[in-house]
């Protein structure tokens, strides 16, 4: 049995900071009924390529997209632009314990199916809405996606190479804001959203009162800022981007090493958390007397002083290859670490080692690899199933399940396109 088993989601949400929130709920044993637009189903099943693959190598309509965000999740086909596919989300949410939905504000209201009429006919319901901004403020019926979010939540302003920057030869390095390469504000959402969820089940136990969770992207990203925005709000200064470095920890970056074999160049992160790991590191370097620098001696030192030991230690560091300071550093606890490409990930031991790659049985694919959940839990392991492949899969056993629906009806719902 699952943390979460006896817990039922309808989520009528789609693409990715809904679906994220969704899917950990269904890893830790939630049933999670997907609500999915009859023909068509979540846009990220079209969000390709790649897609999976079938025997004869020809592309299927299974985008990657749509798989890595909807495992452990039953699909079922609803239009709820009809009056009747509106009845039947209704009928669904008295069975349920969770309602998430990611439509514009507004757009739930006019089909009935605002937390206001929802929580009527099911009291109990926890009920989460993601949108960009907000139910409330200005911005509240702007159309909100993670790139425009990153922006103006401030983390493509921290994001991006230092301004000013010239390379070995002297050459300027274009510097300018840069966004993360994959969707955080949308996932961190996702997350926030699945904590407030099961913060409001917890309530709900204890007080049979569901209640209603209003979740924004922006808010998430200004949340995420953590020491940054710690840092603005006590200091009054707006922080530049700083590449590979850390803003309040020196040296804390990418370094260039000697030339990988083929004769490329070749970087590792040196991550000095504190004066003893710098020490230690100073030692390792061939140059003790960098630690004792009055300079250089502490942290906050190192961070004022950032312009001038960074160019002392570029040299020390482009002298050995990575392989000879990975084993060095490492050796003696000072925190570092390669820099992988995909490829590397997902063949490293430590990432197969804790199950973060597991095989599947597809219909389409009988050996397809996906990332599974990290949460490792002692008592209650989280479920490994299938995304379910086909669109709708589920309408008729969730349908007949939860609201005992007759042959004739189904077969009435599906003449008339609501199913």
């Amino acid at each position: 049995m699952s943390s979460l088993t006896g817990i039922r989601v309808l989520d009528l949400s789609r693409v990715l900071a809904g679906p994220w929130c969704t899917q950990t709920l269904a890893d830790l044993g939630a049933d999670v009924i997907k609500i999915e637009r009859p023909g068509s189903g979540d846009d990220t099943r079209t969000w390709g390529p790649p897609f999976l693959k079938d025997e004869a190598g020809h592309d299927t309509a299974e985008a990657a997209y749509y798989l890595g965000t909807n495992r452990n999740k039953r699909s079922v086909t609803c239009d709820i632009a009809q009056p009747a596919g509106q009845s039947l989300i209704r009928e669904l949410a008295r069975q349920c314990d969770v309602f998430v939905e990611n439509f514009k504000v507004g757009d739930m209201a006019r089909y009935g199916l605002d937390y206001g009429s929802i929580k009527v006919l099911n009291p109990r319901l926890v009920y989460c809405s993601v949108t960009g901004f907000g139910q409330t403020g200005p911005y509240r019926e702007r159309a909100g996606y993670d790139y425009a979010i990153q922006g103006m939540g401030g983390l493509m302003s921290i994001t991006g190479e230092r301004d000013g920057m010239v390379d070995s030869e002297g050459r300027p390095v274009a510097g300018g804001p840069q966004k993360v390469g994959v969707a955080v504000a949308d996932l961190f959402t996702g997350m926030y959203a699945a904590v407030a969820i099961l913060a409001a089940l917890r309530h709900a136990e204890r007080t049979g009162e569901g209640q209603y969770v209003d979740m924004a992207l922006l808010d998430t990203q200004v949340a995420m800022l953590a020491n940054l925005g710690a840092n603005y709000l006590v200091s009054g200064k707006v922080p530049p981007r700083a590449g590979n470095a850390h803003q309040n920890i020196v040296p804390y970056q990418v370094f260039e090493v000697a030339p990988a074999a083929d004769g490329s160049k070749d970087h590792l992160i040196l991550a000095v958390g504190n004066d003893s790991q710098y020490a230690k590191f100073c030692e390792l370097a061939g140059r003790p007397e960098l630690a004792t620098d009055p300079r250089f001696a502490k942290n906050q030192d190192r961070v004022r002083n950032r312009g001038v030991l960074v160019p002392l230690l570029e040299p020390i560091m482009k002298a050995r290859g990575k392989a000879h300071w990975l084993a060095a550093l490492e050796g003696a606890k000072v925190p570092c670490g390669a820099i992988n490409n995909l490829a590397e990930v997902f063949a490293d031991p430590q990432v197969n080692e804790r199950g973060m790659v597991t095989q599947w049985q597809h219909p389409l694919q009988p050996e397809l690899r996906l990332v599974s959940s990290p949460i490792k839990l002692s008592a209650t392991p989280v479920r490994r199933h299938l995304p379910p492949p086909l669109l709708g899969q589920h309408t008729d056993e969730v349908l007949r399940e939860l609201l005992d629906c007759s042959d004739e009806r189904l077969a009435q719902l599906k003449s008339s396109g609501v199913v």
